[in-house]
């Protein structure tokens, strides 16, 4: 299977994905690598049997040395595990919620490299990549981490919604049916998303971008307006986490 593709291109702007570098004994988990001119943002760069491939991969499309910033959604080890790595490979800053700052020291992160990662507030913020392509990083929070955050890239209009989305099982690229689509989605959603009150929160904030593509960290794209508003639609009406809770769950065991 190809492991990576070229999502978005034009002479200024580009959109990398990369898929299935993981070994078949762990969670399948997407990287994403935006280059706008000569400057480049790693999404969530995954853990440390991740690492060799995907900066060789990455060094197809642009030297490491010009990665600027790395994003951390969240604190899940498929997210930051690598994150030392990246850091002495590059001059890269990383940014992750203020929440989970003091937990990457457990994940290897040498005390010398800690000056470059930068804590997100929670109202999120933005990152001007390239000198004019300004991203903005939004709060997702419970979605399904307390400290969580998405990035939209207004030069591509992509949605990068990390564990929102999500779909395990798929073997497609993109989703062109989505009623046969959810079956993969469902589980998933239902046990890790917290709550329906939150989806609604984020499907009130997301419908006021430009969105032409919704891009998991794990799974299939959404491509397509109709596609994005029918998982837009999807999850704002979805009951997850604590909605489906019940005494029986909190019983003491036999």
């Amino acid at each position: 299977m190809e492991t990576k593709r070229v999502i978005y291109n034009t002479p200024e702007h580009k959109v990398v994905f990369f898929e299935e570098l993981t070994p078949a004994s762990a969670v399948q988990s997407n990287q994403v690598l935006i280059i706008h001119k000569d400057e480049g943002m790693l999404l969530d760069p995954g853990g440390h049997k991740v690492f060799s491939k995907l900066l060789s991969d990455i060094s197809i499309y642009i030297p490491p040395t010009q990665i600027k910033y790395i994003f951390l959604s969240h604190q899940d080890p498929d997210i930051v595990a690598s994150i030392n790595g990246w850091l002495m490979t590059t001059k890269a800053v990383a940014y992750i919620s203020k929440l989970w700052m003091r937990f990457l020291p457990h994940f290897g992160l040498d005390s010398q490299l800690e000056d470059r990662v930068v804590p997100i507030d929670d109202g999120g913020t933005t990152i001007v990549l390239g000198g004019d392509c300004k991203l903005l990083v939004l709060p997702a929070h419970f979605l399904h981490s307390e400290g969580n955050f998405q990035v939209y890239d207004p030069c591509s209009k992509i949605l990068f919604s990390g564990d929102l989305g999500a779909s395990l099982g798929q073997d497609y690229f993109f989703v062109e049916d989505f009623d046969s689509h959810v079956k993969y989605m469902e589980g998933f959603h239902r046990r890790y998303m917290v709550s329906n009150k939150v989806l609604r929160f984020w499907a009130n904030m997301v419908k006021q971008l430009d969105i032409e593509m919704i891009v998991p960290q794990h799974g299939a794209i959404f491509k397509g307006k109709d596609m994005v508003n029918r998982f837009i639609e999807w999850v704002e009406n979805l009951q997850v986490g604590i909605d489906l809770l019940t005494q029986e769950n909190y019983s003491l065991p036999v």
